[in-house]
């Protein structure tokens, strides 16, 4: 154990602690620890393990059912025994410092056990999604050079075709056609030592996990990070959520996704709280999540839009008794919702913002009502700058402009690039900045509004145009439940502004609707910026992490489409 990292690391944590609901003062205090030499699973879970106090308390709740009795609870200190078994076991396989090791399960103990054993060996981890096809976890295995698979046991069959070069196949739990030819039982790691001897230092600028994004293209992203990258700069999150030790933090997610290390892994357990997850795939049904938040004594609750709209479609009822941080993540939260909650909860559920490539960049902070339509504040230890996408300047105040990350102090909580693409990587990281692609808004305040990705910047009418700008425009029209916004051709003005919409519950598909939102848009935008179409749908097609997923609404069947000014039909 590296002690003074484990120092370093609880000063740094406990600045942010201490300045909770202050983010001024926590700006101005926190400083990123930078150990030449860090490994989390080593020198700050298994330390906080071994503390007297946090031994037995629990640090990972697996919720199985409707009573609390039947979860599944690991202490921290079985935790760390149980990853070091781990550990051992996969470095009696072959498993080496270095090595890629794919996690195809879901929310069971042996996910969070191989997560911190791998970490432990200095191995790196390529989540993913248990709902991937053979053909895309073929691609995942070559692409992230995987030389170990731990996948549940009934998924096992998706790679019969996925060996174009050695790797170990590892099974958890049973099949139910028996066991997986040619893979290991995860049941025997239970007889390898408890104690863990780590094979030399683990250096802080080590890749720790490769994640593919869940973008709409073919080809994924592939994005590495790095020791200090996430267990560190996951502190940044941690403030955002407002987390406290002997918190229990429930967020909803998939494995595969990021957010799941954010919100299952690194946050809570900086903070010295319990992680709680649901293990069914119903995890996000409003009914599901609304029992948990009432029988877990569920302090902290994180969660996409899409699951904040599906609770309140549902009728959220009476309060969480000890609810007291309420945040969302992966697109921004409209309005409607954060009122939606407040009349119902009086519970400020606080937007944030980050990606893939970073931890949380903007939130708003714990302790403070959070202001509708606003992403938040610059989170401590990240410098920001907006730029204007064409001339790399920056913008003032009330323009439109990239964010992007000043590296003239880089923060720790970035990545490091992207593992197959040194191309994209020296675009990204370019002119002393790193360019995220998003584009936002700032008020003299410092508050930042989100607008959309730069790349989806469309010219109409010799304007440039922000779908995100539109979209928010529309998601204040008491009509709209979705919206969705892409470029259509036009004669005169080479693109005009569509509208894909969810109408709000109770809310007619008709062109008396149409003609009230178009009203409502009239008030807010400029006639050069406004949607000219709107076409009505049930749903919206959206990524595994709840993202619209643009490039899929062109190829969607008709729906009911209404011109500005005209009448509507099939579309």
């Amino acid at each position: 154990m590296n002690s003074r990292a484990t120092a370093e690391f609880r000063s740094a944590r406990d600045v942010l602690l201490r300045h909770r609901t202050d983010p001024e003062a926590a700006c101005r205090a926190f400083r990123w620890p930078r150990p030449a030499c860090f490994n989390w699973a080593l020198d700050w879970f298994d330390a906080v393990a071994a503390e007297p106090a946090l031994r037995e308390r629990t640090a990972l709740r697996i919720v199985t059912g409707s009573d609390p009795a039947d979860d599944r609870t690991v202490g921290w200190g079985e935790l760390a025994r149980r990853s070091a078994r781990t550990a051992n076991w996969l470095r009696g396989l072959g498993v080496r410092r270095g090595d890629p090791v794919l996690l195809l399960l879901g929310n069971r103990e042996e996910l969070w056990e191989t997560m911190l054993a791998a970490i432990k060996l200095g191995a790196v981890l390529v989540p993913a999604y248990t709902s991937l096809t053979p053909v895309e976890l073929a691609d995942r295995i070559v692409r992230a050079d995987v030389r170990c698979v731990v996948a549940d046991a009934s998924l096992t069959g998706r790679f019969a075709t996925a060996r174009p070069r050695p790797w170990t196949g590892i099974a958890v739990g049973s099949a139910s056609g028996g066991a997986a030819p040619g893979w290991i039982p995860y049941g025997e790691s239970r007889a390898a030592p408890s104690e863990f001897r780590p094979d030399g230092p683990t250096r802080a600028d080590d890749p720790l996990l490769r994640y593919f994004t869940s973008g709409t293209t073919s080809r994924p992203k592939l994005v590495e990070h790095t020791h200090t990258s996430y267990p560190i700069g996951h502190l940044s999150g941690m403030y955002w959520n407002g987390l406290l030790p002997g918190d229990r933090h429930f967020h909803v997610s998939a494995p595969g996704w990021a957010k799941h290390a954010w919100s299952s892994f690194f946050v809570p357990w900086n903070a010295e709280a319990t992680v709680v997850a649901v293990d069914s795939p119903a995890a996000a049904r409003p009914e599901t999540v609304l029992e948990v938040l009432r029988t877990r004594g569920i302090t902290s609750f994180c969660a996409p839009p899409t699951v904040w709209r599906g609770l309140l479609a549902a009728g959220p009822g009476e309060r969480p008794a000890a609810l007291r941080e309420a945040v969302s993540a992966g697109e921004p939260l409209e309005p409607g919702l954060v009122r939606g909650f407040q009349d119902a909860w009086g519970v400020a559920v606080r937007d944030g913002f980050g990606q893939t490539e970073t931890t949380g960049l903007i939130g708003q902070p714990p302790g403070r009502a959070p202001v509708p339509g606003v992403l938040g504040r610059v989170l401590p230890g990240y410098r920001v700058v907006l730029l204007d996408p064409a001339t790399g300047r920056a913008v003032p105040d009330g323009a439109p402009g990239e964010l992007c990350i000043d590296l003239a102090e880089r923060p720790a909580g970035l990545m490091r690039g992207y593992a197959d693409d040194p191309g994209r990587t020296a675009e990204v990281f370019a002119d002393g900045h790193y360019h995220s692609g998003d584009l936002m808004v700032r008020s003299p305040d410092g508050s930042l509004r989100y607008l959309g990705r730069a790349d989806d910047l469309f010219l109409s009418f010799g304007h440039r145009v922000s779908p995100g700008e539109l979209e928010a425009a529309l998601l204040r029209q008491p009509e709209i439940a979705e919206a969705a916004v892409v470029p259509v051709a036009d004669p005169v003005g080479l693109w005009v502004p569509k509208a894909y919409v969810v109408p709000a519950p109770g809310i007619p598909a008709d062109a008396a609707t149409a003609a009230r939102v178009f009203a409502g848009l009239r008030e807010e935008l400029s006639p050069e910026l406004r949607v000219r179409l709107l076409e009505f749908h049930d749903a919206l097609p959206r990524t595994h992490s709840g993202k619209l997923r643009r490039a899929g609404l062109r190829g969607r069947g008709p729906g009911v489409e209404h011109w500005e000014g005209g009448a509507g039909g099939g579309g």
